[in-house]
C-alpha cells in the first residue's frame, strides 16, 4: 500500500501547487437559491444543500488542487443528515481523484483512540479519509493508535502543534524548562514522522502549524525536516503567501496551505463579486483558487512546483 506522504507529494507535484481547499459550508453563505430561507432550520434540507454545494466546489477545484479538507463540525451540527452528507462529500472527492484530509481534531486514550482511527483512516474504513487532524494533548499513547492505523492503511495524521487562532498561545506557548510547550509537541511529532517516513523523506505524521505565526513556522520547519505541514490561517484569518513561505522545503514541498472561506465563498467579496455575481459562484471559486496558486508561486518556494508540473 502506497505511503501517505508519498501520495501527497506526488499529488502536489502533479498539480504544481500546495493549495488545500477547505470545505466549511455555512447555511447563511450558500449561493442564492441553494437553500431557501424557509428551510434554513431544517437539518435535512441544510445537509442536502451542503452536500450539493461541497460537491460543486469539488467540481470547480478538482483539476487544480491535490486535496480538500472537509471540516466535520459544519456537518455534525445538523445531526445524522449532516453526517450522511459529509460521507457523500468524502466519497465524491475521492471519486474525483482528490486526497481527503478530514478536519475532526479527534483523540482519546486506548481503545477509544483506536476506534476513532479505525473509523476515519483509510479507503476501506467507514469514513474513508486519507488523513485526519488529531489533538496531541492526551499524550503519546493517545497518538500511537492513529499512527498504527495510518501505517496499516496508507493514510496520515496531522497533529496540532502551533495553531492559527489567537488564543492558542495560552497553552501552546507555555514556557517549561525546555522551552514552549509547542516545541515539546513538535519534537515528539518529528520523531514519529522520522520513524514513519516514506520514499519522499516525509512521514505519515504531519503537523498543523498556522500561517498567522510566520516566525514559529520558520522555526518549526527547521526543527521538523520529516514532517509535512498543514498550514491554516491563509486568507480570511490574515495569513499571506509571504507568511507561509518558510513552511516549505527548498523544492517547494513539505507544506499544504489551507484556504476555506476565501475560496468557497469568493463570490461574496471583491473583485469576484463584480466579476461573477452569485450565479457565477463556481467560477469565482475557480478564479480565487487560481489567484491563490499564483500568489504562492510568486512568494514561496512552491513556485518551483509549477515549473516541474506536467501541467
Amino acid at each position: 500500500m502506497e505511503h501517505f506522504a508519498d501520495r501527497l507529494s506526488a499529488a502536489v507535484r502533479r498539480c504544481g501547487n500546495p493549495v488545500l481547499a477547505g470545505l466549511d459550508p455555512r447555511a447563511a453563505s450558500l449561493p442564492g437559491g441553494m437553500l431557501p430561507a424557509a428551510q434554513q432550520h431544517d437539518p435535512r434540507a441544510v445537509a442536502a444543500a451542503f452536500q450539493t454545494f461541497c460537491c460543486e466546489v469539488i467540481d470547480a477545484v478538482s483539476s487544480l488542487v491535490a486535496a480538500v479538507k472537509p471540516q466535520a463540525a459544519f456537518f455534525e451540527q445538523y445531526g445524522p443528515h449532516g453526517m450522511t452528507a459529509l460521507a457523500e462529500v468524502i466519497r465524491y472527492a475521492r471519486q474525483c481523484g482528490l486526497l481527503v484530509i478530514l478536519d475532526g481534531k479527534r483523540n482519546d486514550i486506548g481503545s477509544t483512540a483506536a476506534a476513532y482511527a479505525e473509523a476515519y483512516l483509510g479507503a476501506q474504513t467507514a469514513w474513508g479519509a486519507d488523513a485526519l487532524t488529531v489533538s496531541p494533548y492526551l499524550g503519546d499513547d493517545s497518538l500511537e493508535p492513529f499512527l498504527a492505523q495510518a501505517q496499516a492503511t496508507g493514510s496520515g495524521i496531522f497533529v496540532l502543534v502551533k495553531t492559527s487562532n489567537p488564543g492558542g498561545g495560552v497553552f501552546q506557548d507555555y514556557l517549561g524548562s525546555h522551552g514552549p510547550l509547542y516545541r515539546r509537541v513538535a519534537e515528539h511529532v518529528e520523531r514519529m514522522a522520522a520513524g514513519a517516513a516514506g520514499r519522499c523523506g516525509y512521514g505519515s505524521v504531519g503537523a498543523v502549524v498556522g500561517a498567522t505565526y510566520p516566525e514559529q513556522l520558520a522555526e518549526l520547519r527547521a526543527a521538523m525536516p520529516h514532517t509535512w505541514f498543514l498550514i491554516p490561517g491563509f486568507g480570511a484569518q490574515g495569513g499571506s503567501a509571504r507568511d507561509v513561505a518558510a513552511g516549505f522545503d527548498a523544492q517547494g514541498l513539505g507544506a499544504i496551505v489551507n484556504n476555506s472561506r476565501g475560496l468557497i465563498f469568493a463570490y461574496e467579496r471583491e473583485p469576484f463579486r463584480s466579476r461573477f455575481g452569485p450565479a457565477g459562484w463556481q467560477a469565482a471559486v475557480e478564479a480565487a483558487t487560481r489567484e491563490m496558486i499564483d500568489q504562492l508561486a510568486a512568494d514561496t518556494p512552491a513556485g518551483k512546483l509549477r515549473t516541474a508540473s506536467p501541467q
